[in-house]
């Protein structure tokens, strides 16, 4: 009977070893092809986030040069200078029609393609209405891959999704960057119009791994948005949950405080008594900074449940530097702007928070559109409410005032986008 029973007991180890065996090498192979998946992916995000922002920092350090080129006044450069938050804003209210109807990965096809034949077409152009419509096709393109993307990464990424973003937003920080850096010696070299024309390679360079990953899904990417089981799909809306309004009023006022920043800053910094060059290479040390918050911002995020702190600490560096530029702007002022730059780590902790606060892509993407279409809306009349101010009272006080009550706004839309819930339990 003892020897029945060790009999029976061995071979049920046996089974049970074979068993999970089997389930090991099945798991090691599923995990293999999730990762040659996810590896195509993650180029395509890699080189879309590259070109979220270059038509607007290529163009700008040339402007006066282009206007003389094709004969616009300097005020048009103000229009041009309205038109990245304005076609954004329009993208945040267009993509999550283009995702339902053509799905996530076609979407982001779409947007690369945009970004490349508007960016090319612009260079070409011989009037300002033409390079007005094509750098406003261009940007659109950006816009729409700004939405799409946090809810890629979501749907390709939920076990990384800090690490992840951490890695897209460094990469929209070097296309902020790099263009702007090389934008005049290379127009030096070889004239403006390949200087601001050679970016449209890295749009259309950046459709390549999307045609790639469309092949790989055998053109299925719709029917993973809009055929989910009925507890995932995404019913509500999302301007009836405090969770997007948070979201969008924490991702606007920072939208609208740095491109105050961006645009003024030099201003500023001259009428103290600064040269421009030396005004310009403040900007870039801001925009340099941004690079330090898109690397920590998303990781600190991800850890903690309710990151609300984070951005207490981020209004003080606001204020300080508020107080800096206004009472001594040319004493300490690097310290300033170093302060300054790292008050906007807010806009990465906002496009982390787009898919921590969702359970869904289709969610995601319903989130990450409202908020940047909203938030952009909003960030438009930053730079020019920022100049109306200081021209109607001559002085930057009043200006620094506004951006004040801006990062008061940013932290009551933070209080209730960083509490730990979901926008699909709060939206009914």
């Amino acid at each position: 009977m003892s020897a029945t029973l060790d009999e029976t007991t061995a071979k049920a180890r046996t089974t049970t070893t074979e068993t999970s065996t089997r389930l090991t090498t099945e798991q090691l192979r599923t995990k293999r092809r999730l990762t040659e998946g996810r590896l195509l992916v993650l180029a395509a995000i890699i080189m879309s986030a590259l070109t979220l922002r270059v038509a607007v920092t290529a163009f700008t350090p040339l402007a006066t040069q282009i206007g003389e080129s094709i004969g616009y006044s300097t005020a048009v450069i103000g229009v041009f200078g309205m038109l990245p938050t304005a076609m954004f804003a329009i993208a945040g209210l267009l993509t999550p029609v283009l995702v339902r109807r053509f799905g996530l990965e076609s979407t982001a096809l779409i947007a690369m393609v945009m970004t490349g034949t508007g960016s090319a077409i612009r260079a070409l152009v011989p009037d300002t209405w033409e390079l007005l419509t094509f750098s406003a096709l261009a940007l659109t393109g950006m816009g729409i891959g700004n939405v799409v993307i946090p809810p890629l990464v979501k749907r390709y990424f939920p076990d990384r999704l800090a690490l992840l973003s951490s890695v897209y937003i460094v990469m929209v920080q070097l296309g902020t960057v790099i263009p702007a850096m090389v934008a005049v010696p290379v127009a030096q070299a070889h004239g403006w119009r390949i200087s601001l024309g050679l970016w449209a390679l890295l749009g259309f360079a950046a459709a390549l791994p999307w045609l790639g990953v469309l092949r790989d899904r055998r053109g299925h990417a719709k029917a993973d948005v809009t055929a989910l089981p009925p507890e995932q799909q995404t019913t509500g809306k999302p301007w009836r949950s405090p969770v997007a309004w948070g979201m969008a009023f924490m991702f606007g006022m920072t939208s609208l405080i740095t491109y105050s920043v961006f645009t003024w800053l030099p201003t500023i910094l001259h009428d103290a008594g600064a040269s421009l060059a030396y005004g310009g290479s403040m900007v870039g040390i801001f925009a340099l900074i941004g690079l330090v918050a898109a690397l920590g911002a998303p990781l600190i995020v991800g850890r903690v449940a309710n990151p609300f702190p984070v951005v207490i600490g981020c209004a003080l560096c606001y204020f300080v530097g508020f107080v800096g530029l206004l009472a001594a702007p040319m004493h300490a002022t690097l310290l300033w702007v170093l302060l300054l730059g790292l008050g906007p780590s807010t806009f990465p902790m906002s496009l982390t928070l787009i898919n921590l606060r969702t359970r869904t892509a289709a969610g995601s993407a319903s989130l990450s559109g409202f908020t940047q279409g909203v938030g952009y809306s909003v960030a438009c009349i930053g730079p020019v409410l920022f100049g109306l101010l200081h021209s109607a009272t001559g002085g930057w006080g009043i200006p620094f005032i506004m951006l004040t009550v801006a990062v008061f706004v940013m932290m009551a839309g933070a209080w209730q986008a960083c509490k730990p819930r979901m926008l699909e339990d709060s939206w009914n």
